[in-house]
């Protein structure tokens, strides 16, 4: 009896003291989880922040964050196009400020003025072609300097265009775009003071 009596005391105990720790492993391990799929949802969540930075660093890095990947061929070439029309532009006007150089320079050596093709068209040995070609040549190269310095300004507005778009993207990302943004009437009868009333159920899904 005695030997029942202490296997009991000794046997319950461990037993509750099994099951206790049993549960709270399970609550601990539910808890693991939980706290594993807010984590999770919390990663996953799409930042405009990193949209916004990623096409600051890269541009078309951001698009693609945003999974808008048909945006970057165009992003690259638009920044081909201004980049091209840019040289372009430098080129001629290098061209025409070493060919006014030339010109004015008084040194015979020197005459690239003469590979222009509009060189032709003027007797440079008289002195009023002599004018009105170097002040052609002098307008034409602020023509070309201009026009290259509004394609850089240009290359940097499309830049920042770049990240605008990244980032509104991103902040439209998990907007509802569905079908179900709808607007739905129907007949509708309601009863009102004793007596029903005919009208027009609107519904708006969204």
């Amino acid at each position: 009896m005695i030997k029942r009596v202490f296997f009991l005391k000794i046997l319950i105990p461990a037993f509750l003291l099994f099951m206790g720790t049993a549960a709270l492993g399970q609550t601990t391990a539910q808890d693991s989880v939980v706290v594993a799929q807010a984590n999770a949802e919390e990663e996953y969540v799409h930042s405009p922040q990193k949209a916004t930075l990623y096409s600051a660093i890269l541009p078309g890095l951001g698009q693609a964050y945003n999974k808008k990947y048909w945006k970057i061929p165009i992003i690259y070439a638009g920044f081909g196009t201004i980049g091209y029309f840019i040289h372009w532009n430098n080129d001629n006007y290098k061209i025409l400020k070493q060919a006014y150089s030339d010109l004015t320079d008084g040194d015979e050596n020197t005459r690239s003025y003469e590979d222009l093709e509009a060189s032709k068209y003027y007797n440079l040995d008289d002195p009023t072609d002599y004018n009105n070609f170097k002040t052609g040549l002098s307008k034409q190269q602020s023509y070309y300097r201009r026009n290259r310095d509004l394609l850089i300004i240009s290359m940097v507005g499309f830049y920042g265009l770049n990240i605008i778009d990244a980032s509104v993207d991103a902040h439209l990302f998990d907007f509802d775009i569905s079908e179900d943004l709808t607007f739905n009437w129907q007949p509708t009868m309601q009863y009102h003071k004793n007596q029903y009333v005919y009208g027009v159920s609107c519904t708006f899904t969204f």
